[in-house]
């Protein structure tokens, strides 16, 4: 993952509304939500949520599927992960040569 797809990612679910509908999502598992269920969940108008997914679905972070009348909401699993992976990846390492340099002057 690039830190550009890392921060796009980011950046989408940095609005609380968008977090929010992401970890329902989440919540719900593999099988996801349908819109109407995410919006009785959430209390928020059906043009405020269809934007939020509209941008969770542009990232990548949501896939939508039409089963019928219902459109079904899942979760990116594998993305999210790598999200978290980029952020975790180098836990600890050390900063090496960088290491203590605003100290020493």
């Amino acid at each position: 993952m690039t830190p550009q797809q890392a921060a796009r990612c980011l950046e989408k679910l940095g609005n609380p509304t968008r977090l929010e509908v992401f970890r329902l999502l989440v919540r719900a598992g593999a099988g996801g939500l349908p819109v109407g269920d995410i919006q009785d969940h959430l209390g928020i108008p059906a043009s405020t949520l269809s934007h939020h997914l509209s941008h969770l679905v542009n990232a990548g972070l949501v896939h939508q599927a039409r089963e019928g009348r219902v459109l079904r909401c899942r979760p990116d699993f594998d993305l999210m992960d790598r999200v978290v992976g980029f952020l975790t990846e180098e836990c600890c390492t050390g900063l090496g040569d960088k290491a203590g340099r605003r100290d020493a002057g």
